[in-house]
Order: C-alpha cells, then sequence, then structure tokens
C-alpha cells in the first residue's frame, strides 16, 4: 500500500493571501508537496497582452515567503503553475525576480526549475497551416493576422513538464501557464498515485478553500491521496469540506457535469463519489482519467485600442423611465457631431437595470429609482477615446428628454475628473486548440539559487 500523499494548497491564487495560523497548522502535519495556481484567464485579456501581474506584487511575495521557507527548510517540493498571473514570459520573470528577493532576505539555498510556455508564432503558423488548430466553443477561426497581432502567446502545459523538473531534483519549481491541476498532481503521478484521482484532487485544491463551506479563496486546504481516493479537509475552525461543497466544486468552470478535458486527456468524473468522513474532511473516490490525443490550449491576446471612461448616476424617474432611448440618440447625436472622424466605439453600461447580464438576464429589471452609467469609449489612439468619451458626457449630461424638468444636469459624477483614461484595450485573439508539435514543447531551466543570486 503506498503512503497517504499530503497536498498543501495555500491560497486560491498567490497573491490572494492565508491565515498564517491556518498555514502553520498545515504544516505541522508534514504534507508532502505545496503546490499553487498562480493565475488564470478569467480577470481578461488585459494582463495577458500587456505582461502585467493582476494580484499586486506585495501579496505575492508575501505568500511566497511564507511557502518556499518553509518548504526548502522541511524539504517539502513548491510548485508554482502560472506564474505571475497569466504565464508569458514577462510574468515568469516578475516572479522569479521576487522569488530571488526572498532567497536573499531569508539566506536560502536551493534548485529551482523555471518553465517556459510561450509558444513561437512559427510554430503557431505553422500548426495552422497544417490544420492542426482547432477552434473552441463560441471562439472565431484562428487567422495568421490573429497570431501576427498577438504580443504575448503562450499555451497551458500538463504535468509533464513539472514532472520533468522534478526528476531532475528542483526544490522549487516556477511555472509558465499551465493547466490548473497540474502543479498539485504532477509530484503525485510521479511517484505512481493514480492520474484520475490526482488531477481530479487538484481540480479541487486549485482554488484551496473555496471549495469549503464557507468558501474562502484565502485560506489553506489540503488533499490527502490514497490508492483508491483522496480526503479533503481545511485548517481555519470557520469552514470545513462538505460533500455539497466538494461536489460544487468539481461542477466549477464545466460545460459539462461528467468529463472534464485537460492536456492528452479527459477527466471522467462518472462513477465519482463524495462522501462526509466527520471532523469537516470529506472523501472523494471514483474519479477517472482517459487519455486523449495530446492537444495544449493557445491563449494570446493583441491590443486594440485605447479606453476611457465616465461614472455617472442618474435619479430623475423620468429619465430613467425612458434610458434606453435617451442613450440611443445620444449616440446617434456623439455620431452626428463627430461625423467622418468617429472612428471609435461607445458603450453605455447601465447599473441597476440588467447591467450585469444585459440582453442575457433572464429576470429582467423593469422598475429602479437610481441608476449607474459607465460610458466607455475604445478608440485607436488615448487623445481619440478621451475626446469621443468628453462629447459622449457632456451631451448625455445635458440632453433634453420628453418630460425633462431639471435644467443643471441629468447626470450625478462622482469623480474630478470625470472622466479616466484607462489606457490600451486587450482582446483575446487566440484561444484555440493545438495539436501538440513536439514532446519538449516546455523544457525547463534549471537554476541555483542561494542568497547572492542565481546561476545556471
Amino acid at each position: 500500500m503506498k503512503p497517504a500523499f499530503k497536498i498543501l494548497s495555500p491560497t486560491a491564487i498567490l497573491g490572494y493571501g492565508f491565515p498564517e495560523e491556518s498555514f502553520r497548522r498545515a504544516i505541522a502535519e508534514k504534507p508532502d508537496l505545496i503546490a499553487v495556481d498562480g493565475g488564470s484567464s478569467d480577470p481578461g485579456p488585459y494582463y495577458l497582452g500587456a505582461g502585467k501581474a493582476f494580484t499586486d506584487r506585495t501579496g505575492v511575495k508575501r505568500d511566497l515567503r511564507f511557502m518556499i521557507t518553509e518548504g526548502v527548510k522541511n524539504g517539502i517540493p513548491v510548485v508554482i503553475g502560472t506564474a505571475g498571473g497569466s504565464g508569458a514570459e514577462p510574468h515568469l520573470e516578475w516572479c522569479r525576480q521576487i522569488i530571488l528577493e526572498i532567497a536573499a532576505e531569508e539566506k536560502l539555498s536551493f534548485k529551482m526549475a523555471v518553465i517556459p510556455t510561450d509558444v513561437s508564432k512559427d510554430v503557431v503558423h505553422a500548426a495552422l497551416d497544417a490544420g492542426k488548430i482547432e477552434s473552441l466553443p463560441f471562439v472565431p477561426e484562428l487567422t495568421h493576422e490573429a497570431i501576427d497581432a498577438t504580443t504575448n502567446l503562450v499555451a497551458q502545459m500538463g504535468v509533464e513538464p513539472f514532472i520533468a523538473a522534478l526528476k531532475a531534483g528542483a526544490e522549487v519549481v516556477l511555472g509558465g501557464r499551465a493547466y490548473d491541476p497540474s502543479c498539485f498532481a504532477a509530484l503525485p503521478i510521479m511517484l505512481g498515485y493514480d492520474e484520475g484521482l490526482a488531477l481530479h484532487c487538484g481540480k479541487i485544491l486549485e482554488c484551496a478553500a473555496i471549495a469549503a463551506t464557507p468558501g474562502s479563496g484565502s485560506d489553506c486546504a489540503m488533499g490527502i491521496l490514497d490508492e483508491t481516493g483522496f480526503v479533503l479537509k481545511t485548517f481555519s475552525d470557520e469552514r470545513k469540506f462538505t460533500p455539497e461543497s466538494a461536489a460544487a466544486h468539481t461542477l466549477y468552470e464545466k460545460s459539462d457535469p461528467y468529463m472534464l478535458p485537460g492536456p492528452g486527456g479527459v477527466l471522467n468524473l462518472r462513477e465519482c463519489k463524495f462522501e462526509d468522513i466527520g471532523n469537516g474532511q470529506v472523501r472523494v473516490t471514483g474519479s477517472r482519467h482517459e487519455h486523449t490525443p495530446y492537444k495544449v490550449k493557445l491563449e494570446g491576446s493583441r491590443p486594440v485600442g485605447y479606453r476611457t471612461v465616465a461614472i455617472a448616476g442618474v435619479r430623475d424617474p423620468i429619465m430613467i423611465q425612458s434610458i434606453e432611448s435617451i442613450l440611443k440618440a445620444v449616440r446617434e447625436r456623439v455620431e452626428k457631431n463627430l461625423g467622418a472622424n468617429a472612428d471609435a466605439r461607445v458603450f453605455f453600461h447601465i447599473y441597476g437595470k440588467n447591467g450585469v447580464m444585459g440582453d442575457l438576464e433572464p429576470v429582467k429589471q423593469t422598475q429602479t429609482h437610481e441608476l449607474g452609467i459607465v460610458v466607455e469609449v475604445v478608440a485607436p489612439t488615448q487623445e481619440a477615446a478621451d475626446t469621443v468619451c468628453s462629447l459622449t458626457r457632456s451631451t448625455l449630461l445635458h440632453y433634453g428628454y420628453p418630460g425633462r424638468v431639471a435644467t443643471a444636469g441629468n447626470l450625478a459624477l462622482p469623480f474630478s475628473p470625470s472622466d479616466i483614461r484607462a489606457g490600451v484595450v486587450y482582446e483575446f485573439s487566440v484561444y484555440h486548440l493545438m495539436d501538440l508539435p513536439q514532446e519538449d514543447l516546455f523544457p525547463f531551466h534549471m537554476q541555483q539559487v542561494t542568497p547572492q543570486g542565481a546561476t545556471a
């Protein structure tokens, strides 16, 4: 019988934080692995395209200081996936520099493997020409123009690159963009634990205690693997796992409740069972991993213009009653005033009246006593976005709609200046599957880290 294998997930995303008490309790149980998912595509395309992290540097350094210090001192491997939030080269280097600072400050020495996941545009162009690119649902077909316009282009790696780095003796593994469960599942799979159980355990642990109740992305969780299943537990007196919470998170971000695709396989959960074993712990069994032709998910984003926004409130019931027709008329007046120079897109986001889901809202809100309106303009230059936003805001501010009583203005503007430059706008340009062109697509670089720095 294999011994129990303990995987500590300190936080849902690196930088979200965790209570020190929870972390100390978890370390006292002597985990075999400390792993964390460093990012996600959820915050949108800007962070990937701009090469910026969406979590705060101070928060990331605080989390990593606990993880790496305890990991190195206690001989526990530390594995990080999707470093820097999006996992491209600038995100990876940003996170690497933080780790080097920690090593210097804590007087630590260790072997660190860095795994870039940036994919050459030439590789993707060739795959597109060879018919080896597949669009995901609701995503347009990939074009060579979209590839060329992309700033940062990454692929989600599976467990294999992590395993290669760990086999080579890495004590800390810093990975680029990765399939979320990979950083948790790689080491146990390398040691012979069941793939399906390890990946399913990783799928839940990727969000740490969010899968508990009450859920929290800023608290620790542990998965304890054995030969036939795994146990989930937390380290805070405030929360516990239940069969419902664990099952609900298994369904999280899935279009199919039973089949979860990933690099090189599908996680089959048709026979999965969740059992309450007491003390706020749940045992999970029945997860299976079925191999499929190996494909990786590509992610890339490109700049599409510049954004300026203005935020305003509306309290006039007459204006609220006719808000859709008023905004339509304002848009038309702005377009007429700008004429041929109107190379910009104007959006009105109406909060308080179906503002979150818009046309997809199943329960339409027809009556409200106030509205929040966000005027958004996207244009080829920041100056053009500023101009169109200014004209749109002033037109809406003084627009004379039928029944209007007020004369001083229609909008309550909470900020001065009222118009806010939001900078470059990115959109996802690549969000497709690609046949794995070569087994060694994600080579790692081993570095010896000391308090003085890192050497190859």
